[in-house]
């Protein structure tokens, strides 16, 4: 898919890719060099997992917080691969 660089060096990313990397508006991106290549990769930050750990519900706030840590840590690996 070809995109125009416009005189500010800004690009349009392709809704297709967008969609594929579930990239919406104000979303950060990282751009990695690899060789002759770039990489675009959404960055993904604690305010995005916010709500991602349903509550126990049993009030004791360290054990969840626990648990919300180790949820989150596992599933950001997962996306991370």
């Amino acid at each position: 898919m070809l995109s125009t660089v416009t005189t500010k060096g800004q690009v349009t990313i392709p809704k297709p890719i967008r969609d594929l990397l579930n990239i919406r508006p104000s979303d950060k991106v990282d751009f990695i060099q690899e060789g002759d290549r770039v990489l675009l990769v959404p960055v993904t930050t604690l305010k995005d997992l916010r709500g991602s750990v349903t509550p126990c519900g049993n009030g004791d706030f360290r054990k969840e917080r626990i648990t919300a840590k180790s949820v989150v840590g596992k599933r950001v690996a997962r996306e991370m691969k």
